[in-house]
């Protein structure tokens, strides 16, 4: 694991560090292709540091540093729940709920299950895929929106995972893109951390909050699981070509489970002395969406983006193996690959089987497709996620 700055070797005196001159050089900047670059590794540093005492230790010079995915793995929880269950329920059925969004049936957290323990087996298969040790990680990002903690869930999988070496573990919330943006949270602190392994897992419960008798959202949310090792290597060998990550706050009102005040039934009472005091006790709302706006903001804004990070990546639409989208609604999966010109068979969906699963479509559905041996080594996958916030972000990635 690298020292703290992870941009100079521990050799390096403070006193040296004041005399170093670094011809100027962006810490992350783009190639000439429009690449990512972030520099955060010293040429030589482990020879120096065995071999050249510091006061002739040359100044060091800082070089790239690329990541691959490596490793990857998926949960789901064993209660399943298919439309026609959903018709019990709600005025719905099997066919008007395919037609519309392709789903077909959904898995839901039940007693038997939780969250974290479905994110725990997730890494597990990731690590195992990788032969990565639990204690070689440097770093546990928990892509999620509905932790089993206010202050986040990450440091109880490290700890279930047996990571002796405490590394660095926290949560990134951004719903529906929250993968994404961990990938390249990952990437970033491998190319400007110097860390080597990093585990992101993306996992959600959404069923928590669904209105299960509004027929708009409870047909469309599942729970599950799913992780990627995302590891060191040399730039020349590189897996992440290009990227491109945006939200706007406005589209809030499209789609949120906003914080609500419950009726204060506590015993305390202000008195009048204090207005507004103690504050109400809150929870969150259920799901709040409007669907007609939010798939005109995906099918306008996913294909843009991942066009910029083909742009980025100084790729062609033409070198994209597979179209791996956030698993929302077969029809802006369809819409997305018609506007980027590819062909259904290259396109990855489970789709109908688990529902929109958030932050966890993204690598449930790069699992399955990984271990059935549709995506083979070598192969390159545009990505994109896209939802609450609204946040949305795309990425050209090599698996393997």
């Amino acid at each position: 694991m690298a020292n703290a700055s992870g941009l100079f070797p521990p050799w390096a005196s403070v006193g040296q560090l004041r005399r170093v001159r670094v011809r100027p050089l962006t810490a992350i900047g783009f190639s000439a292709k429009g690449k990512v670059v972030c520099f955060g590794t010293i040429e030589g540093a482990d020879k120096h540091a065995s071999t050249v005492s510091p006061s002739q230790s040359p100044i060091p010079r800082l070089v790239s540093k690329g990541c691959k995915l490596v490793g990857c793995g998926s949960a789901v929880p064993t209660l399943q729940i298919s439309n026609d269950d959903l018709s019990k329920m709600v005025d719905t059925s099997d066919e008007w709920i395919s037609v519309r969004t392709g789903i077909r049936r959904r898995r839901v957290l039940s007693d038997r299950d939780n969250l974290t323990s479905l994110a725990v087996e997730a890494a597990t298969k990731a690590l195992e895929m990788a032969k990565v040790d639990p204690d070689d990680l440097d770093l546990i990002l928990m892509c999620t929106s509905t932790p089993e903690d206010l202050f986040g869930s990450a440091p109880q999988i490290q700890k279930q995972l047996g990571c002796k070496t405490n590394p660095l573990s926290y949560d990134i919330t951004a719903a529906c893109s929250g993968f994404v943006l961990g990938l390249i949270s990952a990437a970033c602190h491998i190319r400007g951390g110097g860390f080597n392994n990093v585990l992101v897992i993306g996992a959600d419960a959404l069923s928590r909050y669904v209105d299960w008798t509004d027929r708009g959202t409870c047909i469309l949310f599942g729970d599950a699981a799913g992780a990627v090792l995302i590891q060191a290597c040399k730039s020349e060998e590189d897996g992440l070509f290009g990227f491109d990550l945006h939200s706007d706050g406005s589209g809030q009102r499209h789609l949120n489970a906003a914080i609500k005040e419950n009726e204060s039934n506590n015993a305390l009472d202000s008195n009048g002395s204090i207005f507004g005091f103690p504050p109400k006790q809150s929870s969150y709302s259920c799901i709040q969406m409007n669907g007609k706006e939010v798939f005109r903001f995906a099918v306008r804004c996913v294909p843009q983006s991942i066009e910029s990070a083909l742009e980025k990546a100084g790729l062609p639409a033409s070198s994209i193996d597979w179209l791996l989208l956030h698993q929302a609604n077969q029809r802006i999966i369809d819409a997305v690959a018609t506007r980027l010109e590819l062909p259904s068979e290259r396109v990855i969906s489970n789709l109908a089987n688990y529902g929109n699963t958030s932050a966890a479509s993204i690598p449930l559905a790069l699992d399955e497709a990984v271990r059935s041996g549709k995506v083979k080594p070598g192969q390159t996958i545009a990505t994109a996620g896209f939802g609450a916030g609204l946040t949305w972000g795309s990425a050209i990635v090599r698996w393997g």
